[in-house]
């Protein structure tokens, strides 16, 4: 029943990319996997309230000390990333998951589903990980921004400066975006702030690991290689291509246990070796 769920909720997230579709309920808890986890309220700079789980690493898992902040897609909710809380939790990670502003069980906020993203949610990742470092003042705070996650991410990293960027399906052409949206017959429209994106990725100087898909057509390999080739000496960037279509690099990399693979990537990157090793 677990692994139809699963399944399920990666083919919604992959069908509706591009396209903002938040989704009331939640479909478990963490505990639901049985993970230990603490309910969060926070609260952003304009006064905004979220709901964030924060999961601790697995009782046989060595810790870590590394909070990951997982800034979700544009579909669903924070419900949709607990394998992947579930996945990191094994490895001896800390996640923190939260909703956004209009997702979930956060405060009510309009949203037009054309759109393909709100400035206002780099508002909630930015606190988000504030509160991450809050409650685990001794580990290192990064995050994994999943699609619409990625822009979030980029640019909450250029002035939050967390200790790590991790990126699967990374928007890195906005307006390529729009125009594949376009030619499929769908609307989808760029907030103001959009202007400015193409300048975020030069200015992210943590370490940064892009995880991007073959056959992705929503935001194709090419986006992630070019932000990859465009660092300065100083910028440590990573490329992990996996033979997959858009955010489907758990399911492809799963071995034993569901991204099983994905977390190992993951650990190599932050222990400072190449993530395909």
């Amino acid at each position: 029943m677990l692994r139809l769920a699963l399944l399920g909720l990666l083919l919604f997230q992959v069908f509706a990319a591009s396209a903002l579709r938040p989704v009331a309920a939640w479909w478990a808890r963490p505990d639901t996997l049985g993970l230990r986890y603490q309910q969060l309220k926070i609260t952003t700079a304009d006064h905004v309230k979220l709901v964030a789980w924060l999961i601790e690493p697995a009782a046989q898992a060595p810790d870590q000390y590394t909070t990951v902040v997982v800034a979700g897609g544009d579909a669903y909710n924070m419900s949709g990333s607990i394998y992947t809380a579930w996945a990191l939790a094994e490895a001896g990670y800390r996640t923190l998951l939260f909703d956004y502003r209009g997702f979930g069980h956060s405060q009510a906020f309009a949203i037009d589903p054309q759109r393909l993203y709100y400035e206002e949610f780099t508002l909630d990742l930015r606190a988000a990980l504030a509160e991450a470092r809050r409650q685990a003042p001794r580990d290192r705070v990064g995050i994994l921004g999943l699609s619409m996650g990625g822009i979030l991410g980029s640019e909450v990293a250029v002035r939050a400066r967390p200790d790590f960027l991790i990126t699967e399906g990374y928007p890195g052409n906005l307006p390529g975006i729009v125009a594949y949206q376009q030619a499929a017959g769908k609307t989808v429209t760029l907030p103001a702030e959009a202007a400015a994106y193409p300048r975020v990725a030069a200015q992210v100087n943590c370490p940064w690991l892009l995880i991007a898909g073959t056959q992705d057509k929503n935001t194709p390999l090419a986006d992630s290689a070019a932000v990859v080739r465009a660092a300065r000496r100083r910028q440590h960037r990573q490329l992990l291509t996996v033979d997959c279509g858009h955010l489907g690099a758990q399911e492809k990399l799963t071995e034993k246990f569901f991204a099983e693979g994905y977390a190992r990537a993951i650990r190599r990157f932050l222990s400072g070796g190449k993530a395909a090793g």
